[in-house]
């Protein structure tokens, strides 16, 4: 089963008001320290997999740079990554590789080097249309900057473009909203991901939000049904377009579905490198940890039967002086009950739902039955709908998605 690489880019322009990712604005001068670190890690890739127990196969069919925004570095930067990359790693032909832009800040020199790196996809973070509206929560970017970046793109042979938005930012209206759309739809993109804002401790408007407050126009945010009506509306006139939702946030036109995210999605393995990167590879040899769950030596163990039921993820550090300072990864075993929980959530959030014959297949007939009480209620509560022994989210459902997740959770940890 192919790879798919992640390498996490933590630099930004600005600090978006709404973002609670883990990326920051840091001076030039360490952005080669970083990047010269990442590649150290890229390289020592085979040997940390088998630290952390993990099997890993260097065949890799996706390659994700993301963060913040990658086209911060130098192009020589960026070239250094993508030389790293294919010096440790078979990335296949056909590979999909994609890396995250900022509109702004693809100048003709980055163009020319996506397109030499053998770049085939970006995504751009443009979240609204409305010069205002972007302009409210920190985006230094005008509507005409996104129309001709796309344009450009296209011009170089980069066609497989994806434009985020978001729902529910200050000063966001039915009327704004259906510009920002309308222009989505006048660029052509086949691929489109709308999110409604999170609201949470991690950003600095979401505190404001939280605690009541006037900063970062936060008195000027939607409720919530207004955000949910705009979401809902992003879903009709994208579906309208060709642009079909496959999973709670994201549209595509057919054949245009993002395969990195898709591996997420589905569990296959995956290996992220920088600030606050996740890795899940099959399990391979066990080995201890302390208590913390930090490996620091290997056991006579066997390989796991199959990936689903079992595995290994690691995470690197959350900050740049951790992850420089070469804080430790750590690491979470996935046992079988948590590979069942994991299935039936992000399974889940694609439109194609779980098959639960697939699931009984896999796990067995037993974590199907633990399930099915769960099921039935949320078949009646007008969240999943059940044909054929497949369960989707319901309109409903995506919604109120969290609520539906977390049932499945507690009952299999109810079921430990």
């Amino acid at each position: 089963m192919p790879l798919g690489l992640y390498v996490s880019v933590p630099f930004c322009r600005t600090k978006c008001t709404y973002c609670n990712f883990a990326s920051e604005v840091f001076s030039r001068a360490v952005f080669q320290r970083y990047v010269d670190h990442v590649c150290c890690a890229i390289a020592r890739a085979s040997e940390t997999a088998e630290q952390m127990g993990g099997r890993l196969d260097p065949v890799v069919d996706s390659v994700y740079l993301g963060g913040g925004t990658p086209t911060m570095l130098d192009v020589s930067q960026l070239q250094q990554l993508f030389v790293t990359i294919s010096q440790n790693f078979q990335v296949l032909p056909e590979a999909e590789i994609t890396v995250e832009c900022a509109p702004g800040t693809l100048a003709s020199e980055m163009i020319a080097a996506l397109q030499s790196c053998g770049v085939n996809r970006v995504s751009l973070g443009v979240q609204s249309l409305v010069d205002a509206e972007a302009a409210s929560v920190g985006r230094l970017h005008k509507r005409t900057t996104v129309i001709d970046e796309v344009a450009r793109l296209r011009s170089a042979g980069i066609c497989n473009i994806n434009i985020d938005l978001i729902a529910g930012l200050p000063h966001q209206t039915v009327e704004s909203w259906q510009i920002s759309l309308q222009e989505a739809t006048f660029c052509r993109v086949p691929h489109s991901s709308v999110y409604m804002l999170e609201v949470d401790e991690d950003s600095r408007l979401g505190r404001e939000l939280i605690a009541g407050g006037t900063k970062y126009h936060a008195h000027f945010v939607p409720d919530d049904d207004l955000t949910t009506d705009l979401y809902l509306s992003a879903c009709e006139q994208l579906e309208a377009d060709g642009v079909r939702q496959y999973e709670i946030s994201n549209f595509a036109r057919d054949g245009y579905e993002s395969r990195h995210n898709l591996k997420y999605w589905t569990r296959q393995p995956y290996l992220g490198f920088g600030v606050d990167a996740h890795s899940m590879l099959p399990a391979g040899r066990q080995i201890k940890t302390d208590a913390e769950g930090v490996g620091y030596g290997e056991n006579a163990g066997t390989e796991s039967r199959r990936f689903a039921s079992g595995g290994v993820r690691f995470s690197t550090a959350d900050s740049l002086d951790g992850y420089l300072g070469n804080q430790p990864l750590k690491r979470t075993e996935i046992s079988a009950q948590s590979a069942l929980e994991e299935t039936l959530f992000l399974g889940l959030r694609l439109t194609q739902g779980v098959d639960l014959r697939e699931l009984s297949a896999e796990f067995g007939q037993q974590a199907v039955l633990e399930v099915q009480e769960t099921i039935t209620e949320l078949v009646q509560a007008g969240m999943l709908s059940l044909e054929r022994a497949v369960i989707r989210l319901t309109e409903r459902g995506r919604l109120l998605s969290n609520e539906v997740f977390e049932r499945f959770i507690q009952v299999e940890h109810e079921a430990i």
